[in-house]
């Protein structure tokens, strides 16, 4: 058997219906990330928070988001308290994506919630959540895949693929992520 896209359809996977907004809601909110979110041009976090407010993000007090972000459904996000977005961080969140306090995710990271099912002919889209827990740091240019949870305090380094949970307090690195040691917060830095 051969891999038949020429009749895939989005309806037929439950795609529209877990969307969870109407198409003039997309469009606005296509539009208004373009403008006020990706855009360079606005240097303040407060004016990307009020529009991912705006449109349904629950966000937490004192996020730092910075110019570039690219956020699929606003709708699908939670942020905690003191979380950190760095430039052209993509958070692909066709599911759920949650992100605990103290949290940062550098400058190109990937978080992506959809994939697709290779052993299907028609190529279905599987959506499952991410959750990052309180404390968590995903390096520059890192991929979070589809249902992954990232433990309390990890670490996933630049460059690297986490493509199962990853345990609390631990520091893992490459493609895919593996863990290489535990990590140690010294209570004597500030």
């Amino acid at each position: 058997m051969k891999t038949d896209l020429s009749g895939y359809d989005d309806k037929n996977i439950g795609f529209k219906q877990s969307i969870g907004a109407s198409k003039i809601k997309q469009v606005l909110w296509f539009y208004t990330s373009i403008l006020f979110i990706r855009n360079p041009l606005i240097p303040f976090s407060r004016v990307r928070i009020f529009f991912l407010v705006l449109f349904g993000a629950k966000i937490g007090k004192c996020v730092r988001i910075r110019p570039g972000v690219q956020i699929k459904f606003p709708w699908k996000l939670i942020i905690g308290d003191h979380v950190w977005l760095g430039e052209n961080c993509w958070i692909d969140n066709l599911a759920i994506v949650s992100i605990g306090d103290h949290s940062c995710i550098s400058q190109g990271a990937y978080l992506c919630t959809g994939n697709h099912d290779h052993t299907s002919k028609g190529f279905d889209l599987i959506m499952k959540p991410i959750i990052l827990e309180d404390g968590v740091w995903i390096g520059a240019k890192a991929i979070v895949a589809p249902g992954v949870t990232c433990h309390s305090h990890c670490i996933l380094t630049a460059g690297s693929v986490a493509t199962k949970n990853m345990d609390a307090y631990s520091i893992y690195q490459g493609n895919p992520a593996v863990k290489l040691k535990e990590r140690i917060i010294n209570p004597s830095h500030s």
